[in-house]
């Protein structure tokens, strides 16, 4: 009886929000998760969610620079981890966690394709490497079993179910350009194009000879609203607006200064032409999801930097050699290994731009920032790039203390599987399977993160 109690309550709270905003005129994509709304009072608000973000670079990382000596909370970041150096306390660092897939396919397909699936790759024609070709993976990703989960509840439904954010993904769609699948034989391509996903979430088009507000059309709504609400929701809507006019304004410079696209060179197909503007589109991008995620429109999302066996130039960290070729080198090439820890350092810089705008943002209707709400994975599909190890995958959650994720620490584990952290994650999240992708590669259950 108190279940179905509680239901009904929460139902008749989502009711009265909705209703309160169809009356006021104004599209609930316009407006930030506020607190304040008519028939909830504080000990009705609701508490804070659970989310989770997933962030992909590729080709490996560089062992000795990448994994902490220590094991426990007495560890120190080595050079590639070190802009994450003020969030130490909020890494779970871990060590020790194989993908085990085996079967058709090279292993940058098996490891791109299968790294959030835990399931093999169908049979098929897309050759790679000297191994036996393939097709796409057999079964669901992680983020869209928990989107699919997210969605059947009524109070934990959002608008879009997960946003899948892109940067220099190239416009191509095989095993190595493709980590999402809303199920066996379908992959789900990620937006790589600030504009395009500003239009996807607020219904505006955006370019360079004519780029409409969002504020300009929503002024008069917002107006009305904004007396409607108490301080701190007024305040809160003041703060989601500026971010809105910021990155309008910033889209547009963008827009102004070069293409924001990444063009691949018709001379070789292979190689991706990353171009100076890719630092200001990851910001763009990272904004997007961050403001995507307190406005409550998702609770999943997934950041793809490029792609398994990419070659992008780096250019503007003075690298001028493709990325994939790099990898490839000796460990002996002092020079290229520099250049791989300079590549990977960037890509956790990254995602300490991401943490800290998570750590800076108020979560909406609960203590604590956002950051406490949500859990980011950063992944790669290889361990190392020269060897194509699929071993020690390197994994660094930041976040999650409301999924009941312990961090501060640095683990070294005895042989895991991807799928026992994916398990772990999804039960964490409330979603109370028994196994994830492949079932053999479950057994010992999921893993400890508490």
């Amino acid at each position: 009886m108190g279940g179905t109690r509680m239901r009904i309550e929460m139902k008749s709270q989502l009711f009265n929000r909705r209703e309160f905003v169809k009356r006021l005129g104004v599209s609930a994509a316009t407006l930030p998760f506020l607190t304040g709304l008519p028939g909830l009072n504080a000990s009705e608000r609701p508490a804070g969610k659970q989310r989770l973000i997933i962030m992909f670079s590729p080709n490996g990382t560089i062992p000795s620079e990448f994994w902490p000596d220590q094991s426990g909370d007495d560890f120190k970041l080595k050079r590639i981890t070190k802009p994450l150096e003020a969030f130490k306390n909020q890494l779970l660092v871990l060590r020790g966690i194989h993908n085990k897939v085996k079967g058709d396919g090279d292993r940058h397909m098996r490891g791109m394709s299968c790294l959030l699936t835990g399931t093999e790759l169908l049979p098929g024609n897309i050759q790679g490497g000297s191994d036996t070709p393939a097709g796409w993976a057999s079964g669901i990703s992680i983020d869209q079993e928990l989107k699919n989960f997210l969605q059947s509840r009524e109070e934990t439904r959002t608008r879009f179910g997960s946003l899948e954010f892109g940067v220099a993904v190239p416009n191509r769609a095989d095993p190595w350009t493709r980590m999402c699948y809303a199920g066996a034989n379908q992959p789900v391509a990620p937006i790589e194009d600030p504009g395009q996903m500003l239009a996807k979430l607020y219904g505006k088009t955006v370019d360079k000879n004519s780029l409409s507000s969002i504020l300009d059309d929503v002024r008069d709504d917002l107006a009305r609203v904004s007396k409607s609400l108490g301080a701190e929701d007024r305040a809160r809507l003041e703060q989601h607006l500026t971010l809105v006019r910021e990155m309008e304004d910033n889209l547009q410079r963008a827009d102004e200064d070069a293409e924001l696209s990444h063009p691949v060179p018709d001379i070789d197909p292979d190689v991706e032409l990353v171009n100076d503007n890719t630092p200001k589109i990851s910001r763009l991008q990272i904004d997007l999801l961050v403001n995507a995620m307190a406005n409550d429109m998702t609770r999943i999302a997934t950041l793809q930097f490029m792609r398994s066996v990419g070659q992008a130039r780096m250019k503007w960290l003075g690298i001028e050699d493709g990325h994939h070729s790099l990898s490839h080198e000796s460990d002996k090439n002092e020079g290229a290994v520099e250049k791989l820890i300079k590549i990977n350092t960037w890509f956790a810089g990254e995602l300490a731009y991401l943490t800290k705008k998570l750590a800076d943002t108020p979560e909406p209707g609960a203590a604590g920032s956002m950051l406490d709400h949500t859990l980011v994975v950063w992944l790669n599909e290889l361990g190392k790039g020269n060897t194509h190890t699929l071993t020690d995958i390197p994994f660094v959650l930041v976040g999650g203390k409301a999924h009941g994720i312990k961090s501060g620490r640095a683990l070294k584990l005895e042989a895991a599987s991807h799928n026992q952290l994916w398990l772990a994650i999804a039960n964490a999240m409330g979603h109370e399977i028994d196994s994830f992708g492949t079932e053999k590669f479950c057994k010992g259950g999921a893993l400890s993160l508490s």
